[in-house]
């Protein structure tokens, strides 16, 4: 009996994910927010409601290039099922638009919204979420 063939957990490196900073090359989303402080820092910096959720940014200014992206809905959304559903449509928004628009050092937080988030049309989300972006990173003067 052979044993079998050994596997590994390591994801392949994604295509065209160029070193941050780079103009319009791809931008890594390192790791996710998980401390209730580094929401609440979120939650007093920029932020630019959309239909669909509202998006929480700021610059974190400690040096490091990573790009961090946090999830929250309420208990207004509705029961688990709709809040994980509605997690589940934003963590799907954030891998699909956050890698070509997210700026280097930043900190993002997705807010669901009651009623919104989930029955939405993704199409819509994604303008949403591509709009928030570029409105939050707009240079004023």
């Amino acid at each position: 009996m052979t044993p079998p063939a050994a596997t590994t957990d390591a994801a392949p490196a994604a295509a065209g994910a160029a070193s941050p900073g780079t103009g319009d090359a791809p931008v890594l989303v390192e790791s996710t927010i998980r401390h209730r402080a580094d929401f609440l820092r979120a939650a007093s910096a920029k932020r630019q409601g959309t239909a669909g959720f509202l998006l929480q940014a700021r610059a974190r200014g400690d040096g490091s290039d990573a790009v961090r992206v946090g999830f929250t809905c309420s208990r207004k959304v509705g029961n688990a099922v709709a809040r994980n559903r509605a997690r589940r449509r934003l963590r799907a928004l954030a891998r699909a638009v956050l890698p070509a628009l997210a700026q280097p050092g930043w900190d993002y937080v997705l807010v669901g919204r009651p009623g919104a988030t989930a029955d939405r049309p993704f199409a819509d989300l994604l303008a949403d979420l591509d709009g928030a972006l570029r409105q939050v990173h707009r240079t004023r003067g």
